[in-house]
């Protein structure tokens, strides 16, 4: 036992470090978390500095704990937590004075005013800060002194901190995501063309069943990386509504949030199609996979005149959704935008070359015969999402592509 915790220590050390380090080093998540941190901090030591000047110090402590947790993750965050926070505070301090008052007693002021706080805080406008008014409530009721003035006070200074901590997060290294838009989409974009390598390079010749379904596995994970990318989407967005210096820091890395937008789904769309692709060739495999059930092995699936053609094309699609990857990643380029173009019309001249020999071949079998057709479906759902009005002689991108959109 103390063998497996010290091992977990010394996991958890080395985990610390390596954050340690990479915050060191670069840009990254750890490094926000850091400037965040220090953001609060001096949130928190403003606020308590000018309300321990402007009020008495008993009610300072309210300034720079409202300040303290009002630094978000984004502006827009802490403004509408400002708004909420605030409203339940006033609402807790007016509350828990006047059931004081009229009671004489704290204790059965708490026994009034606390369960009416907290069935308030439930509110949906109040959204996570409704505990505020409650916890406000506590404050004032534990505070032994109850009048107008003092609640006055109070609310005072929560408005005090909001406004501190509101103005330290939209001025002092506003944050904005982008970068981890770009991540999660390389993310996705890297699996998606490592799927079509690996299925490319199984079907120039005779695969088996358990490369079909390691294939069909790989895809059924896309739809994890495609909600992380919608997650860094969401807080893109956020991030640049009410950021006054968003314009100047997103330019310099690439497209906005909008693209980020018309990318998500752009790649919802090709995973969507790997995964019915995979589904097919799995599907195929296994069919051969159980009339060889009774032999020393199963047989591998020999369709080697429809899938080599068909290899081809994945070779050429993986490709253009390489092209594709680098304009969204923060390097859109004209070089990159002409790469992008020249792969797409790559991939319709194979489309067109996949059909003209795949279709109408009747010495291919009827299993065969089967799985071109499916297979030829497939492609054409991948041509039309990668180039669904065509390049038209290189000068048009595909529609519902992030950066072109710009």
């Amino acid at each position: 036992m103390r063998h497996v915790a010290g091992g977990k220590l010394c996991a958890e050390a080395a985990g610390v470090a390596r954050s340690v380090r990479r915050a060191w080093q670069g840009p990254g998540r750890e490094r926000d978390l850091v400037v965040l941190a220090l953001k609060a901090t001096l949130a928190a030591v403003l606020a308590w500095s000018v309300a321990a000047w402007l009020l008495r110090n008993t009610l300072a402590l309210m300034a720079p704990w409202v300040a303290l947790v009002l630094v978000r993750t984004t502006v827009y965050r802490s403004v509408a937590w400002a708004l909420q926070q605030t409203l339940a505070i006033a609402l807790g301090t007016v509350v828990a004075t006047a059931g004081a008052m009229a009671l004489g007693r704290p204790v059965a002021a708490m026994l009034l005013v606390l369960p009416v706080m907290l069935l308030i805080g439930n509110w949906q406008h109040f959204g996570e800060q409704g505990i505020a008014g409650a916890t406000s409530a506590l404050f004032t009721l534990a505070g032994g002194q109850w009048s107008a003035g003092i609640a006055a006070d109070r609310v005072l200074a929560a408005f005090l901190g909001a406004g501190v901590g509101v103005a330290v997060n939209a001025l002092v290294l506003p944050p904005v995501y982008l970068r981890s838009v770009h991540e999660a989409a390389g993310g996705v974009v890297r699996e998606c063309c490592a799927i079509l390598e690996a299925v490319a390079d199984g079907l120039r010749g005779p695969w088996r069943h358990d490369q079909a379904v390691r294939w069909q596995e790989r895809a059924r994970r896309l739809p994890g990386l495609l909600r992380a990318l919608r997650s860094a989407v969401e807080w893109a967005e956020e991030s640049t509504r009410l950021n006054p210096e968003h314009r100047r820091r997103a330019a310099p890395t690439g497209p906005g949030p909008g693209c980020g937008e018309e990318t998500l789904r752009t790649l919802e769309d090709v995973a969507d199609h790997l995964q019915g692709l995979t589904r097919t060739l799995a599907e195929a495999a296994a069919v051969d996979f159980e009339a060889a059930v009774d032999s020393a092995a199963a047989s591998p699936v020999r369709h080697t005149d429809v899938t080599r053609p068909y290899a081809d094309f994945l070779q050429g699609v993986g490709q253009a959704l390489t092209a594709y990857g680098r304009t969204v990643t923060g390097e859109d380029t004209p070089q990159t935008r002409r790469e992008l173009e020249r792969t797409l019309r790559q991939v319709e001249s194979a489309h067109e070359d996949l059909r003209a020999r795949l279709a109408g071949r009747p010495a291919l079998g009827p299993a065969a015969m089967e799985l071109s057709g499916s297979l030829l479906a497939e492609a054409r759902r991948l041509t039309r999402r990668l180039c669904p009005g065509g390049t038209r002689g290189g000068t048009d991108t595909p529609a519902g592509s992030g950066p072109p959109a710009c």
